[in-house]
């Protein structure tokens, strides 16, 4: 898409500021921003810190009010984030990239490895307007590590199935392992399945819904720093495509032609990163 045809407010940082802010782990916070930038599940914004610097994050939830972000300090800007407080002021611009998409009453299957609980608390919230039916499957490596169990569980006409690593809640072992029993029992002909999480669960969940002929919308994630293609830091193998504008979200068929998917990726400067 040319620079011109994206609007202003995409291409800049604005600022908004903090409204709220809850503690979900130890490591993991959710901010509320006094503004809405008209996000749909699955798209992206780019959060500013002046003097330390822009880094994208997944949506949580965006309500024409408000927008949320859920984030992991781990890195240096993260960290850094999560030093703010109610009132502060952070720099956003956007919303980029592709959403999930469905039908109406159909039934959709949401997997969610680590913070993708968030973006998928977003797509089951709007996709229950349609008159959708959901399964979601959370994994984590411990009770201690699941994300967004109470708003999920208070959400109707929704069964939410549980997964973590060691067995301290739900299912002992991976999320991808409930999806495969419920393909092989339970799924309907009207049955997709969304996904958001790490690129090797993602892998798994590709290889599931191509085995039992299931559509699939995943996430797929690279670094990115323009947010709208300009730059080409988020180009995929070997086609090329932008994962910041013709990504993130993309069908099953297109995330296994990129020979990339589950075996490398890149760096801030390009160099490729094994898996």
């Amino acid at each position: 898409m040319p620079v011109q045809n994206i609007p202003l407010q995409s291409r800049l940082p604005k600022t908004y500021r903090i409204l709220e802010t809850k503690r979900e782990t130890d490591m993991v916070q959710t901010f509320t921003f006094d503004g809405s930038l008209g996000a749909l599940p699955g798209q992206f914004v780019m959060l500013w810190l002046p003097g330390v610097d822009e880094i994208p994050m997944s949506v949580a939830f965006d309500d024409g009010k408000h927008l949320r972000v859920t984030f992991f300090a781990v890195g240096d800007m993260t960290k850094e984030l999560a030093k703010c407080k109610k009132g502060d002021l952070i720099g956003l611009r956007g919303p980029f990239g592709t959403h999930y998409t469905w039908k109406k009453k159909q039934h959709l299957m949401l997997v969610a490895g680590g913070y993708g609980a968030a973006p998928m608390y977003f797509a089951a919230h709007e996709a229950l307007k349609d008159g959708c039916t959901l399964d979601i499957i959370v994994g984590a490596r411990s009770k201690d590590h699941l994300l967004y169990i109470e708003e999920l569980s208070a959400l109707p006409r929704t069964t939410l199935h549980i997964a973590t690593d060691d067995g301290s809640e739900g299912h002992a072992g991976y999320n991808v392992e409930v999806l495969a029993q419920f393909l092989t029992t339970h799924h309907s002909p009207s049955t997709i399945i969304l996904a958001c999480g790490p690129e090797r669960m993602l892998l798994a969940v590709s290889d599931l819904a191509h085995a039992h002929a299931v559509p699939a919308q995943l996430s797929f994630e690279r670094y990115m720093k323009c947010g709208y293609g300009l730059c080409g830091n988020c180009t995929v193998d070997p086609s090329g495509i932008r994962l910041c504008v013709e990504g993130p979200v993309l069908d099953n068929a297109t995330v296994r032609s990129t020979t990339e998917f589950g075996q490398y990726h890149r760096d801030a400067l390009g160099r490729k990163q094994s898996f």
